[in-house]
């Protein structure tokens, strides 16, 4: 009852851009919209109509002032720096996303923080208007299908590679996302590279207490075979991890069978056995 009384008493007392509304459990709350170029934007939920309206007033100034820009961002702000963003590129490109993007030339920004700005090609601007993008360390991510799934597969790069080792940035600004500027290093499960005395050998690992080599070769194609046999190998022996083969293309079945029988394994990949 109180809190319905207080709501009647908000709506009483006019806030622009202010709607009083009531949490499940019955605890009031108040919403902060806009319309401008006939779009309606939701500003956020607020626990005070003063505070909604100071978004209000807020969402309004940025759609008029061009002296705001995502460098003058304030903690102050009543608005969250994602909607500060949001607003901004709606103001200067027309195109209002959910999600924090200021539109450039031949560019766009993913701003995850005033400090932190992904840089990506416009091809990717449809998917991440839709995809919010979540931080852990230098590792990025989306939600989708329920699952947390790293960024850089969209570019052929493994989930878990690592940058320098299987990928690296050519400019070495690694939130530079740009097609362009992506090289990968390594397109295989298990397989990196290493230089010894002038030449490029490839080097086979597999996971099973800790990492055991397989081998190292001259070839990057033997390398990633050497990784399915060494699988199959550990299969047959009862060890049960869930490993994911390399995909082969390029070369005929008999080929393959060819490689395959002929490459070396190490000894301590064939003796291994379940603990």
């Amino acid at each position: 009852m109180a809190n319905s009384r207080n709501i009647s008493n908000q709506e009483n007392t006019h806030f622009e851009g202010v709607f009083p509304a009531v949490k499940k459990n019955g605890e009031a709350y108040f919403r902060a919209s806009l319309t401008y170029r006939r779009k309606h934007i939701s500003l956020g939920s607020f626990s005070t109509a003063e505070l909604a309206h100071a978004a209000y007033r807020e969402g309004r100034r940025l759609l008029t002032d061009f002296t705001c820009t995502p460098d003058t961002y304030s903690i102050s702000s009543p608005l969250s720096f994602e909607k500060w963003i949001c607003l901004i590129n709606f103001r200067d490109n027309g195109l209002y996303f959910g999600t924090p993007i200021y539109v450039g030339r031949k560019l766009f920004y993913y701003y995850l923080s005033p400090g932190k700005i992904l840089k990506f090609d416009p091809d990717d601007l449809f998917y991440y208007s839709s995809h919010k993008i979540m931080c852990r360390g230098n590792h990025y991510f989306v939600a989708d299908y329920g699952m947390q799934i790293s960024i850089v597969t969209r570019y052929g790069i493994k989930p878990y590679a690592r940058e320098g080792r299987d990928f690296r940035f050519i400019n070495g600004d690694s939130t530079d996302f740009r097609r362009e500027n992506l090289e990968i290093l390594n397109c295989y499960h298990g397989v990196s590279h290493e230089h010894k005395n002038g030449r490029i050998l490839y080097v086979t690992r597999i996971h099973i207490r800790g990492n055991y080599l397989v081998g190292r070769y001259s070839d990057e194609l033997e390398a990633a075979i050497a990784y399915n046999k060494a699988i199959d190998i550990l299969k047959k022996n009862g060890i049960t991890r869930n490993y994911t083969p390399n995909e082969i293309f390029g070369i005929s079945p008999s080929r393959y069978a060819e490689i395959y029988t002929g490459i070396h394994i190490s000894p301590k990949i064939t003796a291994c056995r379940p603990q």
